[in-house]
């Protein structure tokens, strides 16, 4: 279509955008963004059975071309499609669900500075073409290829931010700790991508504690609001933004002590959530001394050093439903044939 501006409202016509104008995905942008690849248009990159759905490296090129991605993203773009098509992923109940889950990628790696993501200041918030443009790639997926349409097969309540754009890199370079993606299994000279469907950001305030248990109380007990999405246990990624990272450091805390730590303390009685109407009190026979956990596993909550360096607060995303149901994973970025940090 020789005119970009009639091709971008016929892809509105289409219900081909998340509801924002897109790139025209010309041929020479569609093959550029598969020589970066290096992939065929045919290559089949994943699976999803529970949609009949098959994603191959052409519609993933139009996606990410659509988003506004350039071609060195190619490699992360890559990785987060095998980490979405993985079973235990299980892409279909979250984002179908009333519940409104979004699909936050992580990077990991040497590969996230080399792109320009953002992991400090404004983590969550407008300014980086990678992180803008590789979250919306991924709902461009979800939407025109896997079927994740509002009022079809999306059916959430109220979405959220981060149904737009969801992407984030972990912060390694301000970090003593051990980094997200060697916690799960990858050699620290690789790049990864981290797969969660989660809720939106919940932010964790307290600018008046230096005390490591002071501050990980309060963001244990957004942990564990009595409007949590399940009382049996889910996963959460926890931001340790860098003001109460200094005071964990300082005081020798390590992210699984953190994590080992928060699974203790995450808690409501039975009480609690009995007036609150999460339970019955007729179905509680035996009220636990401990109270109900959020988790059920330190190894349930993925601990990231992230955002701001000044003022005290960390953000806490609630998982979907459980990892019986969905699960967070982690898949290395492959080294692609054309990749070129200065394209």
């Amino acid at each position: 279509m020789a005119d970009p501006l009639r091709a971008i409202e016929t892809y509105f016509e289409k219900g081909w955008t998340d509801g924002l104008p897109v790139i025209p995905p010309t041929e020479e942008r569609i093959w550029a963004m598969l020589e970066a690849m290096g992939k065929h248009p045919e290559d089949i990159l994943g699976e999803i059975p529970a949609r009949a759905r098959k994603i191959t490296a052409e519609k993933l090129a139009i996606n990410a071309v659509m988003a506004g991605c350039l071609p060195v993203y190619a490699p992360v773009l890559l990785a987060m499609t095998d980490a979405l098509c993985d079973p235990a992923f299980s892409v279909h109940g979250p984002t179908a669900s009333t519940s409104g889950m979004g699909v936050l990628i992580i990077v990991n790696g040497p590969i996230a500075s080399q792109i320009g993501l953002n992991a400090g200041e404004n983590l969550f918030g407008p300014g980086w073409r990678a992180n803008a443009t590789i979250g919306r790639a991924m709902r461009l997926l979800l939407r025109n290829v896997c079927g994740a349409v509002p009022g079809v097969l999306d059916r959430s309540c109220f979405g959220h931010p981060g149904k737009f754009t969801y992407c984030i890199a972990e912060d390694e370079a301000h970090s003593p700790w051990t980094p997200l993606h060697v916690e799960r299994g990858i050699p620290l000279e690789e790049s990864a991508v981290t797969l969660f469907a989660g809720e939106s950001p919940h932010q964790v305030a307290n600018q008046s504690a230096s005390d490591p248990e002071a501050i990980l109380a309060t963001i244990a007990d957004v942990m564990a609001a009595a409007g949590r999405l399940s009382l049996a246990g889910q996963q959460f990624v926890v931001i340790i933004g860098g003001q109460h990272r200094r005071y964990l450091t300082h005081r020798g805390w390590t992210k699984q002590d953190v994590r080992e730590w928060l699974q203790a303390h995450a808690l409501r009685s039975s009480e609690e959530l009995i007036r609150a109407g999460r339970l019955n009190a007729s179905d509680v026979t035996h009220p636990s001394p401990r109270g109900y956990g959020a988790v059920s596993d330190p190894e349930d909550i993925l601990v990231v050093a992230a955002g701001g360096e000044a003022g005290g607060y960390s953000v806490v995303i609630p998982g979907w439903s459980g990892r019986l149901h969905s699960e967070a994973v982690t898949k290395i970025i492959p080294p692609c044939p054309s990749f070129d940090v200065e394209a």
